[in-house]
């Protein structure tokens, strides 16, 4: 059996733009745990933990509070451990439909910036 490569914070704050002080954070409030820690106490992530964090970090700009970070975190471990789950199935969806709506707003609102500095640029 191999063991899954782990890094330490900093490699991960590289890899996600995420800072150390959220990294923390999401660890202080169980929200994404460390998968080990060194024998001095210093967090170790595998790649399933950084997968994990990404997704946060994608959730971030459709301004998603961390509860509803928590909520859908929750749906995908759970779709883990019951894949046919006909329930986790339709959360996910309605997620992911509530996801497009985001999205959908996201962009009107960068159309609408574009349109500004369009005309700062006609001024």
């Amino acid at each position: 059996m191999t063991e899954e490569r782990t890094m330490r914070i900093g490699e991960v704050t590289e890899r996600t733009e995420l800072s150390f002080r959220t990294l923390r954070h999401y660890d202080e409030i169980g929200l994404v745990t460390p998968s080990a820690r060194t024998d001095g106490g210093f967090r170790l992530y595998t790649e399933s933990d950084v997968s994990r964090i990404l997704l946060i970090r994608r959730m971030k700009p459709l301004g998603y509070s961390l509860d509803e970070m928590r909520e859908l975190l929750d749906v995908v471990d759970a779709l883990a451990a019951r894949p046919g789950d006909a329930e986790l199935r339709a959360r996910l969806e309605t997620i992911r439909a509530e996801a497009a709506e985001r999205r959908a707003k996201l962009s009107r609102q960068v159309a609408m910036a574009d349109e500004f500095l369009e005309q700062l640029t006609d001024i």
